[in-house]
């Protein structure tokens, strides 16, 4: 099921398939904003991540007793979320363990997700909730993909990815595999820019770690057209595009509160680094705010 919702300035659709937004139009110019899931290069377009970022080691988890198989990225976007609320420019899914869930993952939990129009932002927040366990670790992260180039006059290299601050991106490698490889890289050294070139993304994504800045953009440099994501609290935050397809077609930008498993750690689910631990009756929440200005 399909839900819209929208204001003077954006008309957002979600899909109740993974509460994911499958469409950002510009109701001044029409113009779609968000990536249309080629299947043949991407097949997704702003997937939510839970319970967990990337990659699992060796593809599987350990937890009460019990060894679980697991794909990327968790399998919230993979799954029916529920409708518990929609207003003109409000729209609440909700997500809680099931027959479905357990089986990949033997957890009792819910997350909310909330996207709220204000002007030219999208607010999209994730709210986790523990109803029952002792304790309850997770990771999530968010992954929206962006069309790119935002018309037919322009190319990929007209477009550059800009920090508000003064950056240093350090990056923790999970090359080639997917997989934390104990090794780090810099993206660049003392810029507030990353150009996009057509190699930017040749060894798939880059995960900076510990950024200063509060907004990471994708500007269109001759006009300032952008979108710019609001990444301040976010510990890791990805920028990536799929290699199936070049000139590059869309760009993610990539908040994390989490990482992929490594080379050779841990299948224990209590030895993964998590992005928060609930207590049972505890919730966690975190918020991306995406200002399309362009």
């Amino acid at each position: 099921m399909r839900y819209t919702i929208e204001n003077d300035e954006l008309r957002l659709t979600v899909d109740s398939r993974g509460a994911e937004a499958v469409s950002a139009v510009n109701k001044r110019t029409g113009a779609e904003m968000l990536w249309q899931a080629d299947p043949a290069v991407w097949g997704r377009h702003a997937p939510i991540l839970f319970p967990y970022t990337g990659k699992l080691t060796g593809g599987r988890l350990e937890a009460k007793g019990r060894t679980y198989e697991g794909g990327q990225h968790g399998f919230a976007r993979d799954v029916e979320h529920a409708l518990v609320r929609q207003e003109a420019d409000t729209l609440v899914l909700e997500l809680r363990a099931n027959e479905e869930t357990l089986a990949k993952w033997p957890y009792a939990f819910v997350l909310r997700s909330t996207f709220r129009l204000e002007g030219k932002t999208v607010h999209h927040t994730l709210c986790v909730e523990n109803p029952a366990e002792e304790e309850l670790r997770f990771g999530i992260g968010y992954h929206p993909a962006f069309n790119v180039p935002f018309d037919g006059a322009h190319t990929i290299t007209d477009y550059e990815f800009r920090f508000d601050a003064l950056e240093s991106p350090l990056c923790v490698s999970a090359r080639p595999d997917g997989l934390l490889n104990g090794t780090d890289y810099y993206l660049a050294r003392n810029t507030k820019t990353i150009p996009l070139t057509e190699t930017l993304f040749d060894n798939d994504s880059h995960c900076m770690v510990n950024l200063r800045s509060h907004t990471l953009a994708l500007v269109e440099k001759d006009s300032g057209r952008q979108v710019r994501c609001n990444i301040e609290g976010y510990p890791y935050v990805l920028i990536w595009s799929s290699a199936n397809a070049k000139p590059w077609r869309f760009v993610c930008i990539e908040p994390w509160h989490s990482l992929p498993g490594e080379e050779n750690g841990p299948l224990a689910w209590d030895q993964r680094p998590c992005a928060a631990s609930l207590a049972k009756g505890e919730s966690w929440s975190t918020t991306l705010s995406t200002t399309f200005d362009r």
